[in-house]
């Protein structure tokens, strides 16, 4: 049975001189303001797992409150995300990501950014997909403030709902 889930975040820009997207630090002219590591794209693509299986969002298992996540590495929101789905007997099928950002430049780490979040979920690289577009220079991300991220993710269930519901 599969399950489709949608993810989207943004994260504004501040004092730095490198970003992290997808677990892969990239050297920029800034910073993102966070309570975590700021990885926008691990964030889109945990909450568009929490979606898939109705596991709610990032704020509720990794309040943002609560200082034991501050300056957290992302990656452990995705792993945790992807452990909820194992634990319900369903799998990832894949995962899509469109990061919107004037810069820096995204294609040059496309493919270690599909490793990366292929090796924390356990899934073939094959089966994720990091593309970038521009915002075209309008809004947040066009005025360069900021980097917004969409994912989509599919998982199915080795169990029909209905079987769940009499377990």
């Amino acid at each position: 049975m599969p399950r489709v889930g949608f993810g989207y975040d943004v994260h504004a820009f501040s004092d730095g001189d490198y970003i992290v997207l997808c677990g892969v630090k990239i050297p920029h002219t800034r910073g993102f303001v966070a309570h975590s590591d700021g990885d926008v794209a691990l964030h889109a693509v945990a909450d568009a797992l929490y979606g898939a299986n109705a596991g709610g969002d990032i704020g509720k298992h990794f309040p943002p409150s609560d200082d034991r996540y501050s300056n957290m590495d992302s990656t452990i929101y995705l792993q945790h995300a992807c452990d909820r789905i194992l634990t319900q007997h369903a799998y990832i099928g894949n995962i899509d990501i469109t990061i919107v950002a004037e810069a820096p430049k995204i294609a040059p780490h496309c493919i270690a950014m599909r490793q990366n979040i292929a090796a924390a979920v356990h899934i073939p690289t094959e089966a994720v997909s990091v593309k970038a577009t521009t915002s075209e220079s309008m809004g947040f991300v066009g005025r360069k403030q900021g980097i917004a991220v969409y994912a989509v993710t599919t998982i199915f269930s080795k169990i029909h709902p209905q079987e769940n519901a009499t377990q």
